[in-house]
């Protein structure tokens, strides 16, 4: 057993992909406070806005550094479908986004709440759409990924609602903080180490 350095500039964390490979019995719908809005073709700029808002506690920063041109190809892509999740007051407060460009599959891109609304079902709510909106016709493949950077349920939360890990990989990436991508006080969980001088 060895350890691998990481360079302190950078974070390394642990990809589990998990897959559906049958569509799943129907279940009640989990009742909820919130609704989906879809976002048909939506502004780049809004996009990333919740992106990092959804995603920063967990270090998300792959949109952010996408040119806007690379962007706005995948998330005005017709097999592409992005979706809001909005509270009652109309603020948006989740991220849903559905992938099926590849035949015969349909990965789940991004699936996230705000923190603030951990723990009261809205996951096992807003999975529930996912799914039913993931199995279409033609679908013989739902796929997700998580990684330990991820809230610590995520992994076992996938694995309740049906899915099994298929693969891991371990991954590296320059600290989003370090690149002023997300702010410091972004993820305080995940420690950044910094450089010795």
């Amino acid at each position: 057993m060895a350890l691998i350095p990481v360079d302190a500039t950078e974070v390394a964390t642990i990809v589990t992909t998990l897959e559906m490979r049958e569509r799943p019995r129907p279940r009640p719908m989990p009742p909820a406070s919130l609704s989906l809005v879809a976002w048909v073709q939506p502004d780049p700029a809004k996009y990333r806005t919740l992106f990092a808002r959804v995603g920063a506690p967990w270090l998300w920063f792959s949109r952010l550094v996408m040119s806007d041109d690379m962007l706005t190809a995948i998330i005005h892509d017709p097999a592409v479908s992005v979706f809001a999740v909005v509270d009652r007051a109309g603020i948006e407060v989740g991220l849903l986004e559905l992938d099926h460009r590849q035949a015969g599959e349909c990965e789940i891109a991004y699936f996230g709440l705000i923190p603030e609304l951990a723990g009261q079902g809205h996951g096992r709510w807003l999975m529930a759409q996912a799914l039913m909106r993931a199995w279409t016709a033609s679908v013989e493949r739902v796929w997700v990924h998580t990684c330990t950077l991820d809230h610590p349920s995520a992994l076992n939360f996938y694995r309740r609602q049906g899915f099994t890990a298929i693969g891991r990989a371990i991954e590296t990436f320059v600290d989003p903080r370090a690149l002023g991508l997300l702010p410091e006080d972004a993820a305080p969980q995940i420690p950044r180490i910094r450089p010795v001088d």
